[in-house]
């Protein structure tokens, strides 16, 4: 039973605070193209973001080789750097969502699929470096959804499960915050549709930036 006793928010990077999702999925179909692999819808990409890109890579091609898979991943980085360089933008009223839950003393983390050389381009693109207390990326811990990249910045954190909240995009996240037993909040401006979401039970369903500062202000008063 969800209760207003939160000391920790963990925020999902892409879809989540950054507007990326168009970006991966052309970036992904890119790399798909130049190592001439057969083609995978765009849904089947997004439904993949979240994951270290090792597992995305085998979740696509299940049946392609772990050369394959690295191959791939390997296309996908350069061509993200290439394409995405100065790029990264944030949703709407993120900065302002994040500060005020500084200013009222909660602790923020990220726990990302992306690899710690992704996240801290990104976060010194977007200057938001001082805003985080903890992070977790794919390639220095297990990939979503199993739950040690939560059990992790909990423990650094000194944070329980209960007073813990996941926000993010896919239902990686919501199984992420379900295996580690913490509250989860899905917004449906990302990566994936209400419906994906719903049926992992998270304490709210938000559908843009606006209405996610909105119910956290509310949590806080």
């Amino acid at each position: 039973m969800y209760t207003q006793d939160i000391r920790l928010v963990v925020f999902d990077w892409d879809g989540t605070l950054a507007d990326t999702t168009a970006a991966i999925v052309f970036t992904m179909q890119s790399a798909i193209t130049e190592c001439e692999f057969e083609r995978r819808d765009d849904i089947s990409i997004r439904k993949i973001i979240g994951l270290g890109l090792e597992e995305a890579a085998r979740q696509l091609y299940p049946e392609l080789s772990r050369d394959d898979h690295l191959l791939l991943n390997q296309v996908y980085r350069r061509l993200y750097v290439e394409q995405n360089r100065g790029n990264i933008r944030l949703f709407p009223g993120v900065k302002e969502l994040l500060d005020r839950l500084l200013q009222a003393g909660m602790l923020l983390a990220i726990a990302t699929g992306k690899s710690r050389r992704g996240l801290d381009n990104s976060l010194n693109e977007t200057g938001l470096n001082s805003c985080f207390h903890a992070s977790r990326c794919a390639d220095e811990t297990l990939s979503k959804p199993h739950p040690l990249m939560l059990l992790e910045i909990m423990k650094e954190l000194s944070v329980k499960p209960e007073n813990t909240l996941m926000v993010g995009d896919s239902d990686h996240d919501m199984q992420l915050a379900e295996n580690a037993g913490v509250y989860a909040i899905a917004v449906s401006y990302g990566a994936q549709k209400i419906p994906d979401l719903l049926k992992y039970e998270p304490v709210a369903c938000l559908q843009c930036p606006n209405q996610l500062l909105s119910w956290l202000e509310g949590m806080l008063e």
